[in-house]
């Protein structure tokens, strides 16, 4: 995330806040500016064009401080949502405020690398691609069973993960060092990615070379996954244990790790930890992981050690991965 100002009176802002809590100023989030903005008492703003933009219905009911052209409509983000819990679902929204938060982020990086966006119906951005375009089912467990997943467009998320309780139990019970909400967003938008992104011969035919055949049968290898678990040398090739299940979750896997490296580094970056943003750097991602990313991972995990706490970044890229990153790099528009 960059580092954002009030326009008001330049105190540090958190992209969540909705309110100065220096000068009380009230905020939204414009992502025509990718810039946190004052708002009037009645959660207005206008433009530098004299356009007036509206704070999203979704204020109250998920924390969203982002800006719409409609007087209580919704905002880009919100719309991508196609459902939601039910209003008398306390727990659900509980924690569907949770995911809209990550999700909220994972827009902003999507937005930052350039990749496109689109809904499946229309947005204050424009019309909705039926076919292509992305869309989420927030879905809450407490009445029915929910599976994490991507189908045609289509990002499902199991609401029971924003409980940390929850997540922190089925972390242990799969042996995993990472999970979190953000990671299952940006997981799982890898699989729409690649349906996406990685077509024509050439690519195809790279991505087998790299992750392997997609065509192999999923359900037989997450069944095998989870009756044996991942081959004792997997870490010489995948970033994960799970990677190693089949190559679409090798490429969401990897492509997650493209997010987290960006999202970190440039953080690091905007709060003058290091000189180089990956989003302006044109040097191959390769050199950034090896030359930036490592180092800074590094540190971070001793300071989380030096505070009694887990590493950040509890992974270890090896060659293969390096080659796998380079090709998820590259399928942004200005790269490719």
């Amino acid at each position: 995330m960059r580092s954002f100002t009030c326009r008001i009176c330049g105190s540090p802002l958190y992209f969540e806040n909705s309110v100065c809590v220096s000068c009380g100023t009230g905020l939204g989030y414009s992502r025509a500016e990718r810039d946190i903005v004052p708002v009037d008492p009645s959660g207005v703003y206008i433009d530098a064009a004299g356009d007036t933009w509206h704070v999203c219905a979704n204020l109250t009911l998920s924390g969203c401080t982002w800006l719409t052209r409609t007087l209580g409509g919704l905002c880009f983000n919100c719309a991508l949502t196609r459902t939601r819990p039910r209003d008398d679902d306390r727990a659900g929204l509980s924690n569907f405020l949770v995911a809209e938060r990550a999700k909220r982020q994972l827009i902003v990086e999507l937005d930052r690398l350039g990749f496109p966006l689109t809904g499946k119906s229309e947005t204050d951005a424009g019309p909705g691609d039926p076919e292509t375009g992305l869309a989420f089912d927030l879905l809450s467990s407490a009445a029915q069973p929910v599976t994490t997943g991507h189908d045609s467009g289509v990002v499902t998320i199991d609401l029971a993960e924003g409980d940390d309780a929850y997540r922190e139990q089925i972390r242990d019970r799969l042996a995993e060092p990472y999970r979190t909400m953000l990671g299952h967003f940006r997981h799982e938008v890898g699989h729409y990615y690649e349906w996406l992104l990685v077509r024509g011969e050439e690519r195809m035919a790279r991505c087998r070379e790299l992750f392997g055949d997609e065509s192999a049968d999923y359900q037989a290898a997450l069944e095998r996954h989870y009756a044996e678990g991942a081959p004792p040398e997997w870490g010489d090739a995948f970033i994960s244990a799970y990677a190693s299940m089949h190559p679409f979750e090798d490429f969401a896997e990897t492509w997650a790790h493209y997010l987290h490296i960006c999202d970190t580094v440039e953080t690091a970056a905007a709060y003058g930890l290091i000189s180089v943003n990956p989003i302006d750097w044109r040097m191959p991602f390769r050199q950034l992981v090896t030359d930036v990313w490592i180092p800074l991972s590094t540190a971070l995990n001793m300071i989380n050690r030096s505070m009694g706490k887990e590493d950040v970044y509890p992974f270890v890229i090896a060659p293969p991965v390096l080659d796998k990153l380079d090709f998820v790099a590259a399928l942004r528009p200005d790269v490719a």
